[in-house]
């Protein structure tokens, strides 16, 4: 049996390859992300697309063509969706949910979860607007791999609810600090979680973002038996093992 893979391809940018072999991109920023290599900026098949928010980082100005092109569903807060209705996406491929909620979907079981992160969307005519905050993704997959996707997040205390609940094998971690947790923050996120693996991300590729996997190892020496997994852009990690 195929195993749940991911891929990095920069920033908060990530590729995942269920075990069916269906294709999610998680909060695509690639035809302007100088750190997305060239041969993963045009990809060629995306089933579901996943956004945590509407930050031009995360949210590709060109994601309605990609959507066009690739005929994928897209979930996303739902401002962000009726943003991307506006922009011609059609209502057949805007998955409907909201904070809370579950829905089955390419063989998988995706639950959409709260985040602290104030967001908007930057608008052509240089304006900003759809504000919102941001939220996570439960993903628990057909090989038991269970992914927890924080997206721009501060630590919050019922992390502990989605341990409870979900008990998630790995966890994407924004370590950047300024904007989203740093380092010691993600650590205690990782222990609140009760993870064994993280893979940190939203770190490095600006100068305000001055977190990094060293400083998250080091945060996590006290506590926590998580294993942390620093991927660079292009880099695949299995995740089915990672229990």
């Amino acid at each position: 049996m195929s195993t749940t893979r991911l891929q990095l391809l920069g920033h908060a940018s990530f590729r995942i390859t269920s075990p069916e072999g269906h294709v999610l991109l998680l909060d695509p920023w690639l035809t302007g992300n100088p750190y997305v290599p060239e041969h993963l900026r045009q990809p060629e098949r995306a089933d579901l697309v996943l956004l945590t928010h509407g930050h031009d980082d995360h949210l590709d100005a060109e994601l309605p063509a990609l959507l066009t092109r690739t005929g994928a569903r897209v979930v996303a807060p739902a401002p962000v969706r009726f943003y991307l209705r506006e922009q011609g996406v059609p209502a057949a491929q805007c998955e409907a949910m909201n904070v809370g909620g579950s829905v089955e979907v390419l063989q998988l079981r995706l639950t959409m979860t709260v985040a602290h992160h104030a967001a908007h969307v930057d608008l052509s005519d240089g304006r900003t607007g759809f504000p919102h905050e941001g939220v996570g993704y439960v993903l628990r997959f057909s090989d038991g791999t269970v992914l927890y996707a924080a997206g721009d997040t501060a630590l919050f205390g019922d992390m502990t609810l989605l341990a409870d609940l979900y008990q998630p094998t790995v966890a994407l971690l924004p370590i950047g600090d300024r904007y989203t947790m740093g380092p010691r923050e993600a650590a205690h996120a990782a222990r609140l979680l009760r993870v064994p693996h993280v893979v940190p991300f939203h770190y490095g590729t600006f100068p305000s973002l001055v977190g990094t996997p060293a400083q998250l190892l080091a945060a996590l020496a006290t506590g926590s038996p998580a294993t942390v997994h620093a991927l660079a852009p292009g880099d695949t990690l299995d995740l089915g093992p990672l229990r």
